[in-house]
C-alpha cells in the first residue's frame, strides 16, 4: 500500500513539474512575441517621425510672382531639400492647365493655391483633389474649411473700390459710382476670363438683387474698361490713367505704402471676399512635400508672412495689415457655391458677349 501512495505521489509530481515547464516557456513565448510587437511598434513610429520631407514640389498658383517667391523662401528655410517648382497665371488660366494635364492623363501639380472656393468645389466634384486633414485647421474659421478636408482658405480678400486720391477728393460709398457720370470712361476693373475673384464677383454681384446683370449693363454704358488681372487695374489708376477700379483690397494698401496716390473704399452695400485657398491634388508625386506645404502656408509662420506681404490672415489670432479690415469688420455679401459652380461658364459667356474678350 504504501508503495502505490508513493508512486502515485512520484506520477502526480512529475506532472505539476511538466505542466509548470509548458507555462513558463508558453509565458516566455508571449514575452518575446511582445516584445517583438513593441520594437515593430516603436520602429514603425521611429520610420514615421523620421519621413524626410524632400524632392520636387509642383505648385500651381494665381498668387503674384514676387507673393509666391516669398511663401516657398520661407518655406524653403524650414525645408530646405524641397525644390518648389512654381507656375503662376490668373486662375482661370491655371485650371486650364490642369484640365488639360488632366485630359492628356497626368496632372503634374502636387498642391494648388488659386483665387476662391468655387474652383476649388469644381475641382472636388471632377475628383481632382484629395482629403488632407492639417493640424493647423483648428486655428482657422471652420466656415473656410472644406468638410471633407479637400481645400481650405489661406488668408482674406475682399473686392473694393480703389480711388486715384488726386483725381478725387470726395471718396465715393457705393459700388454705383462706376455707373456715375463722374466715373464715366475713368474706371477699371478685371476680367473674369482670366481673374478667379473677378469670377466670383461677376457671379455673386448678378446675383445680387440691389445690382444684378443690370449693374454689368451699366458698367459697358459708362465705359468701363476690363484688364486681365486685378495688379493691371490698380496699376492704371495708381498711374493716372483711370480714377476708379474694382479691386482686390490688399493691392491697394500695398500701394498706398509704396507711396501710389491710392486709397480704398468698402462700398456700404457690402464686398464680395474669396480666400485663396490650397489644397492637395489628387495622386500628387510628392504628397509628403505638398502636406508639408499646406502646413506651412495655414501655420502662424505662415500667415504672419501673408500679414507681413500685406494680406488679412485667416488664421485666428494672426491681425490683419493696417488699413485692412478682419472678416469679422467686413459685410460681405455672397451666393450659394452650388449655384456659382453650375452658372461660372454661363456667366462668364454673357459678360464675354456684354464686353469682348
Amino acid at each position: 500500500m504504501k508503495k502505490f501512495t508513493f508512486v502515485t505521489f512520484m506520477f502526480a509530481l512529475i506532472l505539476l513539474l511538466v505542466a509548470c515547464s509548458s507555462k513558463e516557456q508558453e509565458e516566455s513565448t508571449d514575452t518575446a512575441s511582445s516584445d517583438s510587437s513593441n520594437k515593430e511598434t516603436a520602429e514603425e513610429v521611429v520610420a514615421e517621425e523620421e519621413v524626410k520631407v524632400e524632392g520636387e514640389l509642383q505648385f500651381y498658383t494665381s498668387q503674384p510672382d514676387t507673393d509666391a517667391t516669398a511663401l516657398v523662401n520661407k518655406f524653403n528655410e524650414i525645408y530646405p531639400d524641397v525644390e518648389v517648382k512654381i507656375f503662376r497665371s490668373g486662375t482661370e488660366e491655371v485650371i486650364g492647365k490642369l484640365l488639360a494635364e488632366k485630359q492628356a492623363g497626368s496632372v503634374q501639380a502636387d498642391v494648388l493655391l488659386v483665387a476662391d472656393n468655387v474652383t476649388f468645389e469644381s475641382l472636388k466634384e471632377q475628383g481632382l483633389l484629395e482629403s488632407y486633414e492639417s493640424p493647423e485647421y483648428s486655428n482657422l474659421p471652420a466656415d473656410f474649411v472644406d468638410a471633407d478636408f479637400m481645400y481650405a482658405g489661406t488668408k482674406i480678400m475682399a473686392t473694393v473700390l480703389a480711388v486715384n486720391t488726386n483725381d478725387v477728393t470726395d471718396l465715393p460709398t457705393s459700388w454705383n459710382v462706376l455707373t456715375e457720370e463722374v466715373a464715366k470712361g475713368n474706371a477699371i476693373m478685371p476680367s473674369p476670363l482670366y481673374s478667379g475673384a473677378a469670377a466670383y464677383n461677376l457671379g455673386v454681384i448678378t446675383r445680387q438683387a440691389d445690382f444684378g446683370w443690370e449693374y454689368y449693363e451699366n458698367l459697358k454704358a459708362n465705359e468701363v474698361s476690363v484688364v486681365q488681372g486685378n495688379g493691371a487695374a490698380l496699376k492704371a489708376v495708381a498711374g493716372g490713367e483711370k480714377s476708379y477700379a474694382m479691386v482686390v483690397d490688399y493691392l491697394i494698401t500695398r500701394g498706398k505704402a509704396e507711396g501710389s496716390p491710392v486709397d480704398l473704399v468698402y462700398p456700404a452695400e457690402g464686398v464680395p471676399v474669396v480666400t485663396e485657398p490650397i489644397g492637395l491634388m489628387k495622386d500628387a508625386k510628392n504628397p509628403d512635400a505638398a502636406k508639408a506645404f499646406i502646413d506651412f502656408v495655414v501655420s502662424e509662420e505662415g500667415q504672419k508672412l501673408a500679414a507681413e506681404i500685406g494680406y488679412t490672415p485667416i488664421r485666428e489670432g494672426v491681425a490683419a495689415p493696417e488699413g485692412l479690415k478682419s472678416i469679422s469688420e467686413l459685410k460681405v455679401i455672397s451666393a450659394p457655391v452650388s449655384e456659382l459652380i453650375k452658372t461660372r461658364d454661363e456667366d462668364k459667356l454673357k459678360f464675354k458677349e456684354m464686353f469682348g474678350e
